[in-house]
C-alpha cells in the first residue's frame, strides 16, 4: 500500500506540472547553468532554455556547447561585460514588447560576478517580470563544504588585482566571525594568500576551493601559510578558485589565546583539572566562569 504524499509536496508537484503544461510567460529569466558538471543543470532550466525566444549569453561559443549537449536550438545573442549596457537597452525593448528572454553566464548564476544584474534592473524598471531559475553557484557550493561558519557570510566577487588595493580591501573586512567569500584567478592566488598572511597572520584559517564540480575538484583547508606552501610547491596552479576566510577581532583572539595559555600553565604547575584552572583564571580576570569558558572554547576551535 502506497503512503499518502505530504500535502506540501503535492503543491510543489502540481506547480511543476502546471509549468510543464502551459506556455512560458513573457519576461526575463535568469538561468543558472552548471559550473562544471553538466548533471547540475535543472529540469526547469532546460525547459526555460528550450522555450524562450532568445538566450543572452556571456559567450555564445561556450553556451553553444551546453545547448548542443542537451539538444536545444534556441537562438542566442551575446551579452557580456563589454556590451552589457548597450545590449541591455535592446533586450529591454524586446521584453517590453512581450518577449521571453533568458540570460546565462558561461557558468553559474547570472549577476553573481557575471553579467545579468544590469538587465534585471532595467527589466524591473520597465515593469517586466523577472524570474530567477536557481541552480549552481560556485560561492555557495564552496561555502557549504568549507568547514567555516555559514551563519553569516559576505560575497565580494574578485579582489583587486593590485597589491596595495587588495590589502586595503582585506584590511576593511568585518572581523566578527563573518565568512568572507572571494573569487580569485589562479595566476594571482599566491600573491593574494601572501596578503592574507600579512593582514591576518600566518595562522589565519582559510578554505580554498578549486575546480568545483569538475574532474579535479579540490579543497584545501587550514592556516593560510600551510595552504600557500602547498600551492607554491606546484609547478602551476590552474582552475577557477574560491577563497574563504572568517577573521575574528584581534582583541578577541588575543584574549582567548591568553585564557587558553593561562589555563594550560595552571594545569601543569598545580596539577589542576581544566575546569578548576579555568575557574582560577576567571576569578583573576574578574569575569564570569561562563564567559571564560566560552572564550576558551572559541580558542580551542580555532586551534583545531
Amino acid at each position: 500500500m502506497t503512503a499518502d504524499v505530504p500535502e506540501p509536496f503535492d503543491d510543489d508537484l502540481a506547480l511543476a506540472q502546471r509549468g510543464k503544461d502551459r506556455p512560458l510567460a513573457p519576461g526575463l529569466y535568469l538561468v543558472a547553468t552548471p559550473i562544471g558538471n553538466l548533471e547540475d543543470i535543472t529540469l526547469r532550466a532546460l525547459r526555460v532554455l528550450r522555450s524562450v525566444d532568445r538566450i543572452a549569453c556571456e559567450d555564445t561559443r561556450q553556451t553553444q556547447k551546453l545547448l548542443h549537449f542537451f539538444g536545444i536550438q534556441t537562438p542566442m545573442v551575446s551579452y557580456h561585460m563589454h556590451n552589457e549596457f548597450a545590449r541591455s537597452e535592446e533586450l529591454a525593448a524586446e521584453l517590453r514588447a512581450g518577449a521571453r528572454i533568458a540570460v546565462v553566464s558561461d557558468a553559474g548564476t547570472p549577476g553573481i560576478a557575471d553579467p545579468g544584474g544590469h538587465l534585471a534592473a532595467a527589466a524591473i524598471a520597465a515593469g517586466v517580470p523577472v524570474f530567477p531559475v536557481p541552480g549552481a553557484n560556485a560561492a555557495i557550493s564552496a561555502l557549504i563544504a568549507s568547514g567555516l561558519s555559514t551563519e553569516r557570510f559576505t560575497f565580494h566577487g574578485f579582489l583587486p588585482a593590485k597589491q596595495g588595493q587588495r590589502r586595503s580591501a582585506l584590511e576593511a573586512l568585518e572581523r566578527s566571525g563573518t565568512t568572507h567569500i572571494f573569487y580569485e584567478a589562479p595566476h594571482r592566488i599566491l600573491d593574494t594568500l601572501t596578503d592574507v598572511s600579512a593582514v591576518f597572520g600566518d595562522a589565519q584559517p582559510i578554505a580554498l576551493a578549486r575546480e568545483l564540480t569538475k574532474l579535479h575538484e579540490e579543497f584545501l583547508r587550514g592556516p593560510v601559510k600551510e595552504v600557500s606552501s602547498t600551492l607554491a610547491a606546484r609547478s602551476l596552479v590552474r582552475g577557477e578558485i574560491v577563497l574563504l576566510l572568517a577573521p575574528v577581532q584581534e582583541t578577541e583572539a588575543a584574549e582567548a589565546a591568553s585564557i587558553a595559555s593561562e589555563v594550560a600553565v595552571l594545569q601543569k604547575a598545580e596539577n589542576l583539572s581544566e575546569m578548576d584552572a579555568l575557574k582560577r583564571v576567571a576569578k583573576a580576570r574578574g569575569i564570569g566562569k561562563s564567559e571564560a569558558y566560552r572564550e576558551l572554547q572559541r580558542e580551542q576551535r580555532r586551534i583545531r
